[in-house]
C-alpha cells in the first residue's frame, strides 16, 4: 500500500498522512492559516524588525486599497517597495513601537487593527521634525491566497496624525518628550 496516497490501515486504525508522518518521523509541510500569515507579517515586516522579509508574506503583486482624503485609491505594491515603505516609516519615526490591538480572521480575510508610536525625526507633510511623539491608529483587512497576502484594504487616521504634527510644531517649548 502506498503511504503517500490518503489513508493507511495501521494496526487496526486508519491513519491520516499527518498521523503516519508522526509515527515515521517524516516532516509534512503545512500551509499557515491566513491569520498566521498576517500576524507574522505584521510582527516581522510592518513592525520594522525585518522589512527585507516582505517577500515571505507578500505576493509578487499586492492590490493595496487606501483611503486618501476620503477617496479610495488602489496602489499595486510588491515586496520590495513595501519594504521601502516600512523603511520610510523608520526614517520618519525612528525605531517606532508597533502594537497589534485586534486580529480576527474569517476564511481568507484577516482584520487587523494596530497602534504605532514613534518620534517625529524627519520632515513629514511639509512639517519640520519636532522630535515629539506621533501615534498612528490604523486598521486593514488582508486577503490571503496560497499563504501570501494578495490584497488589502487599509484605513489610517491621517487627520489625527496631521493634528498631532501641527500641535507638535506649535509646541515650541517641547514640553512633551519623546521618551517611550
Amino acid at each position: 500500500m502506498n503511504t503517500r496516497t490518503g489513508l493507511l490501515f495501521l494496526g487496526g486504525f486508519i491513519a491520516t498522512p499527518a498521523a503516519l508522518a508522526a509515527v515515521t518521523g517524516e516532516i509534512q509541510a503545512s500551509t499557515p492559516s491566513p491569520k498566521e500569515v498576517v500576524q507574522d507579517f505584521l510582527q516581522n515586516v510592518r513592525t520594522g524588525k525585518s522589512p527585507e522579509q516582505s517577500s515571505r508574506y507578500l505576493s509578487s503583486q499586492v492590490l493595496a486599497h487606501q483611503m486618501n482624503s476620503e477617496s479610495e485609491t488602489t496602489v499595486i505594491r510588491n515586496p520590495e517597495d513595501y519594504a521601502a515603505h516600512v523603511k520610510d516609516f523608520q526614517r520618519i519615526y525612528g525605531d517606532f513601537d508597533f502594537e497589534i490591538t485586534e486580529l480576527m480572521a474569517d476564511g481568507d480575510r484577516v482584520y487587523a487593527r494596530w497602534k504605532q508610536t514613534g518620534c517625529h525625526i524627519a520632515p513629514l507633510d511639509g512639517q519640520a521634525p519636532s522630535g515629539l511623539p506621533v501615534i498612528e491608529i490604523a486598521s486593514a483587512v488582508y486577503r490571503v491566497a496560497d499563504g501570501k497576502i494578495v490584497e488589502y484594504w487599509i484605513q489610517i487616521d491621517r487627520k489625527g496624525i496631521e493634528a498631532q504634527i501641527e500641535a507638535n510644531a506649535r509646541n515650541i517649548d517641547h514640553k512633551i518628550s519623546c521618551v517611550r
